[in-house]
């Protein structure tokens, strides 16, 4: 080695120009290596020896940038005809992103085949460094691949037993009471009474106390949902992630910004953190999952206190979102749809008295114990999740090997994406609304042929806790209230991003007797009081 040092100084000394440009060529080639690295897709990327990789057909893009432009604006369509297209290719569409590659799934039979059956293969998340890493610390498991999700998720899991769905199912009722209360009291606040409850009961569950935070405090937590999920994918870093890794951290302008979205999302945490915390610490905090399984010493949590933190209003956030919305969904299907409602409630009267033919029951609000009884509003449940979808994507569920499938030969780190319009709509007449579509045997089994929580190892954990605080809900709105257009309004436009009247309704109570039951009701349980306050 020191003889051909020798040998190549000398050659400088006596070729000096030639030196120079080799030493150029030389910096340009290393350049070009990492330039290619930044931006070539993982799906066009060069296969090892012995290997050939074969992907769907989809949309060609541009340089660079693949079919960012695509995605964008299938996003910003509310009424989702992009989405719709982008399956025009089969039953897998191929998207380059960046340096990332999509697969979407626009078939239930491939999101069963991949997302299911091959759910230890398809478990991974691409890299964020914007929206899983800045700002949300790298704490957020919705979005932290299998090395840093697998210790949120095992604690997580105890939402699923049952034990814990009995336990909070009185929770569930008696905030369920309140948000009656609320609609009977406060009639045309009825979207805000929807996200009170949601908030208030994924609150409970999680941190033990009903919720006694201001309004101001609830807005802070709903912007830190608004601004995470509007932080997914909208900075280049996300599709470009190596370009976290490669240009030196003083170069990286962009973190500045998204430094102090994180800042100020860890801060508004803390204040819903810290007094629970403490609380747990000193003795005296009440019954709750972080109480009794997350800062257990007997779960073994391994995380730091922000971990736990992170863990706990996740929960809090995701729980409390999706089931105002999906109750926003309810309102304009009772609107758009009076006879499958009016069948609903012929289903209730039958089994908590409604008048008429069934008089001589007594007249009573429905409870979790009556799911098993009320298959058609299970059914409406799912059939609201199916008729509007909450996620028109889901995360991206990334392969953590190569897999080959039906003749397709993909490689590690290429994301699936279940695209939930084309999925939602592979049905008869798909702009209808009919929960008789599910009346299959298993009505109860939110997983069961519905992805609006996910899939395979990364199915939302709180599905369950989620479908049962639906049907208490559904069950008792349907019993108990009329929906009448109070203007005109777009049936395909829910703005779920918006926390005030979403599409104008005026809601009235069934009867008098339906309001005196709900405000009798109200009054047993102490929340009458709570119900009356301004929010």
């Amino acid at each position: 080695m020191s003889s051909i040092h020798a040998q190549l100084s000398a050659a400088a000394l006596a070729h000096p120009l030639a030196a120079t440009l080799i030493s150029i060529a030389a910096a340009l080639a290393t350049i070009f290596l990492i330039l290619q690295e930044i931006f070539t897709p993982v799906g066009k990327r060069r296969p090892p020896p012995g290997k050939k990789w074969k992907l769907p057909p989809g949309p060609r893009g541009i340089p660079i940038f693949g079919s960012l432009s695509v995605l964008r604006d299938a996003r910003d369509d509310e009424d989702h005809k992009r989405a719709v297209e982008m399956a025009k290719y089969g039953e897998m569409t191929t998207l380059h992103l960046g340096s990332k590659t999509w697969i979407l799934l626009n078939s239930k039979r491939v999101v069963s085949e991949i997302i299911a059956k091959r759910g230890s293969l398809t478990n991974g998340r691409s890299p964020m460094p914007i929206a899983s890493g800045i700002v949300s610390r790298d704490s957020r498991s919705l979005l932290l691949p299998p090395s840093g999700w697998t210790e949120k998720r095992r604690v997580m899991h105890s939402l699923l037993s049952g034990t814990a769905l009995t336990q909070y199912g009185s929770w569930q009722e008696l905030e369920s009471t309140q948000m009656l209360s609320e609609y009977v009291l406060q009639p045309a606040r009825w979207y805000r009474h929807h996200y009170r409850y949601a908030n208030s009961v994924v609150h409970r569950i999680a941190l033990g106390e009903r919720l006694v935070k201001s309004s101001g405090e609830l807005a802070d937590l709903q912007d830190v949902v608004t601004r995470f999920v509007g932080s997914i994918g909208s900075s280049l870093v996300d599709w470009f992630p190596e370009l976290d890794r490669l240009v030196p951290r003083p170069l990286q302008v962009w973190r500045r910004h998204w430094e102090a979205l994180g800042d100020w999302n860890e801060e508004v945490y803390k204040s819903w953190w810290v007094p629970v915390r403490e609380q747990v610490r000193d003795g005296t905090a009440p019954p709750s999952w972080v109480r009794d399984v997350l800062l257990n010493p007997e779960t073994k949590f391994t995380g730091d206190d922000r971990d736990a933190m992170y863990v706990a209003l996740q929960l809090v956030e995701a729980g409390s979102d999706t089931t105002r919305e999906a109750l926003n969904i309810f309102v304009m299907a009772a609107l758009c749809h009076p006879e499958t409602y009016q069948r609903a409630r012929e289903e209730v009267d039958a089994i908590c008295g409604g008048g008429g033919a069934d008089a001589d029951i007594a007249l009573r609000l429905p409870g979790i114990d009556d799911m098993a009884r009320m298959p058609y509003i299970c059914a409406m449940i799912k059939e609201l999740l199916r008729w509007r979808p909450i996620f028109p994507f889901t995360p991206d569920h990334v392969l953590t090997s190569d897999m080959e499938f039906e003749g397709y030969h993909f490689p590690a780190g290429v994301g699936f994406v279940i695209n939930g319009i084309p999925v939602c709509n592979e049905c008869e007449d798909p702009e209808s609304f009919r929960p008789e579509r599910w009346l299959d045997g298993h009505e109860m089994d939110a997983a069961h042929g519905l992805w609006q929580f996910g899939g395979g190892r990364r199915i939302c954990v709180g599905y369950r806790l989620a479908f049962r605080g639906l049907f208490i809900n559904v069950a008792r709105l349907v019993f108990c209230f009329d929906y009448h257009a109070a203007g005109p309004y777009n049936p395909k436009r829910l703005h779920h991003h918006r926390t005030d009247e979403p599409f104008p309704v005026r809601v009235t109570p069934r009867s008098e007797q339906h309001a005196k039951l709900i405000l009798d009701e109200g009054a047993r349980l102490d929340v009458l009081e709570d119900a009356k306050r301004e929010m």
